[in-house]
């Protein structure tokens, strides 16, 4: 272009989809996110480019595990700082670009040298979540390696500012949008919601791009990102999100922008899409033209994939009408397989060629999927083997070994009926849902059509099932089911006058209101489940996530427990007499502080059992804090005011007062505090000591803080 030279080039490598952390427990597969990874960010540097843009799910996992952490961190680094200055000038505000506390590009830190920096939106993989709402791209962006940019915190509000570049006549506006939700997205772009800032100066000047991380087939109605939706000043449209690489630019004469697919860099699923050449591209910007270098990955595993119909084969079909035509059938699927091996190591060695390696190169074990349509023609039948025995036979010459066959049937009717009695959906529907492609939502929605759900919302039952699914989220389901019976119980409690034969009828209309309430977004999400403390020994690398193990799990009747004593101060007496010494209630529960320890005796009978009960939950000692007074004046003071009256009235218990120690002289106020005086008069004096000497005189208490006093045996012998 006339006035520009290759100084003003602006070189971009755009991928995206990396899914670092995939399949990374497998034996075989477990390095293979990482090394590809590994290889985009040092054609980076191999290539002297000037920035490289990912447009989402860098990692697979939103709480990636450390050593997904250290392998980004350190390709990061290896190839991303360095001594040759960045030849990009920042011209926005880097604050409305970039929040957190470092809210500048990272290559204008004074104190890191970064050649290449990197910009990245998250995706739905490694979206933020927990506390603080934090992304693992807030963790590489606060050590500084890599620039965050496209954070959607309102999803009905969402407000689109790019990120200004130039490197000498080139201008470059850079917009991105991180994951949201498709069907919130999608009627928040119907809604005009969504915003886009364009440069206040030279508008005609910038070349636009936008990096999105959405679905850009239409799966559902509403499930997807149209085109049409973006605006027309963009220059190029960046799609993460899908696999199936599609690098070459397509143009849009609607829109007037070009769109690029770049796919991702390792198959997390075995269907035709993702058995597509894995590539990358450079994107070399020169004013308002462009033009895309693809490059294809080498450290990608090979992948082949066939599907063949039984009934269409020429050796299959003679054997449909056959009897113990198992090993013949058997033997011919097992010599296909060895075909795909074979292929896909010769397509392997294809993209090699250009290595310059000395030593010989060593095939890696390939990804094979034959999918088998086995029906069979009328009065025939194909006896086929079982998927995991017929897969089992190529270990070690495949990386999959428990997934190479995939039989399936084609089935005729319109309507069945699953073993529960429910109505499933149609065949045609079931067709298109096969295991590879299936999307959680529409498999739900379609499932639920047939349904008429009484207590459970559906559309947040759906929500529930793709946060179990996608985010991996073990307890999603179980919090889920929780919340919607408290919820139905609660208003049946509120409405009493209705009769029997209308209670169907409220729960319906409360039903049909939270699914309201959650289509336009206003419910709250489900709380978070609560974890009981994690093991010392416990190695989240080696024995998974705490949080997905069942035993983790807090369930309700504890925590309803410390609702009900925040809701109701009358019941906080039980709590108290659950536990251990060392522990007081408020004044005002005096009364029922002493029913319930005399109600259960036998508690106070082991000391150490409740000593542990003390220290199980950290939130029941909350509700001990609450009360007005600390540890120590709850301990102290009524002591002071139980010794008068208690003297004449229980002498037996002012000599065990003088016998035991500091922490039993506590726990004998406690229960003095908690005995009226009208109360010990009532009874008799074996009746009224009896509490006392329970709980101070335990074997435990005397070896742990003080030898017997002589009095002891005297005391005893009262007994």
């Amino acid at each position: 272009m006339p006035g520009f030279t290759a100084a003003d080039t602006i070189r971009i490598l755009i991928a995206t989809d990396s899914h670092v952390g995939y399949n990374e427990r497998d034996a075989i597969r477990g390095n293979d996110s990482s090394n590809s990874f590994h290889e985009v960010m040092c054609l980076a540097k191999t290539r002297d480019v000037d920035m490289v843009l990912l447009a989402g799910d860098l990692f697979h996992d939103n709480k990636p595990s450390r050593k997904s952490m250290f392998e980004v961190m350190r390709s990061l680094r290896m190839n991303c700082y360095g001594e040759k200055p960045c030849e990009l000038e920042m011209l926005s505000d880097p604050s409305e670009c970039f929040q957190g506390t470092f809210n500048h590009v990272n290559y204008e830190d004074p104190d890191i040298n970064v050649a290449i920096p990197v910009f990245s939106i998250h995706g739905n993989h490694d979206d933020p979540s927990g506390e603080g709402h934090l992304a693992a791209l807030d963790l590489l962006q606060i050590s500084g390696l890599v620039n965050y940019y496209g954070r959607t915190p309102e999803s009905d509000n969402i407000l689109i500012k790019p990120v200004l570049l130039q490197k000498g006549g080139t201008k470059l506006a850079l917009y991105g949008m991180s994951n949201v939700r498709d069907e919130r997205l999608f009627r928040t772009f119907r809604d005009g919601k969504v915003k886009f800032f364009q440069p206040g100066t030279q508008k005609g000047d910038w070349f636009n791009i936008m990096s999105v991380h959405q679905n850009h087939h239409a799966y559902t109605e509403t499930g997807y990102l149209p085109e049409n939706f973006l605006p027309e000043f963009l220059d190029l449209v960046v799609w993460g999100h899908e696999h199936e690489c599609l690098i070459n630019p397509r143009y849009n004469p609607e829109m007037n922008f070009h769109v690029m697919q770049p796919g991702s860099s390792v198959a997390t699923s075995l269907m035709p899409g993702e058995a597509v050449p894995k590539h990358v591209a450079i994107l070399s910007i020169t004013g308002r033209d462009f033009k895309v270098e693809t490059i294809r990955l080498k450290t990608v595993r090979p992948f082949v994939m066939k599907e063949i119909v039984l009934s269409e084969d020429k050796e299959a079909k003679r054997w449909a009408k056959t009897e113990n035509h198992r090993p013949k059938l058997t033997a011919h699927l097992v010599g296909i397989v060895d075909k795909l091996i074979e292929q896909a190591k010769e397509e392997w060695m294809e993209t090699q060629e250009d290595t310059d390696l000395d030593e010989e190169l060593e095939v890696p074990l390939p990804l094979i999927r034959l999918r088998v349509e086995y029906s069979a023609p009328d009065g025939g039948n194909f006896d086929c083997e079982n998927p995991q025995r017929f897969s089992n036979r190529f270990v070690g010459k495949v990386a999959n070994v428990n997934d190479v066959v995939q039989f399936y049937r084609k089935k005729s009717g319109a309507t069945r009926i699953a073993q529960g009695g429910a109505d499933l959906p149609e065949e045609s529907i079931m067709a298109q849902l096969s295991i590879d492609s299936v999307k959680v939502e529409k498999l739900v929605r379609e499932f639920l059509t047939a349904q008429s759900l009484t207590i459970l919302p559906q559309n947040s039952f759906g929500d529930a099932v793709s946060q179990f699914v996608d985010k991996d989220d073990k307890h999603a389901m179980e919090m889920f089911v929780n919340e919607s019976l408290t919820n139905q119980i609660k208003n049946l409690l509120d409405i009493d006058q209705y009769d029997d034969d209308d209670i169907l009828t409220a729960m319906d209309a409360h039903k049909s209101k939270l699914e309201e309430l959650f289509a336009k977004g206003h419910l709250r999400k489900s709380k978070k489940a609560k974890l009981k403390p994690r093991p010392d020994n416990w190695d989240s690398d080696i024995d998974g996530d705490w949080g997905d193990q069942p035993g983790a799990l807090i369930h309700s009747d504890i925590e309803d427990a410390a609702d009900d004593v925040d809701d109701n101060p009358s019941l906080a007496s039980t709590v108290t007499a659950a536990k251990g010494r060392g522990r007081g209630a408020p004044k005002k529960a005096v009364a029922t502080t002493r029913k319930a320890a005399a109600a259960v005796p036998k508690t106070t009978r082991g000391n150490k059992q409740i000593v542990e009960d003390d220290s199980d939950e950290e939130e029941n000692d909350v509700v001990m804090v609450d009360a007005d007074e600390d540890d120590n004046e709850i301990f102290v003071k009524p002591a002071a005011t139980a010794r008068g009256p208690r003297k004449p009235a229980a002498p037996k218990a002012v000599a065990a007062r003088k016998r035991a120690p500091a922490r039993a002289a506590a726990t004998q106020s406690k229960l003095n505090f908690s005995q009226p005086a009208s109360q010990v008069s009532g009874k008799g004096k074996g009746k009224a000591v009896q509490p006392i000497r329970d709980d101070i005189s335990d074997d435990d208490d005397d070896e742990a803080f003080a030898p017997p006093p002589p009095t002891q045996r005297s005391t005893r012998a009262q007994r």
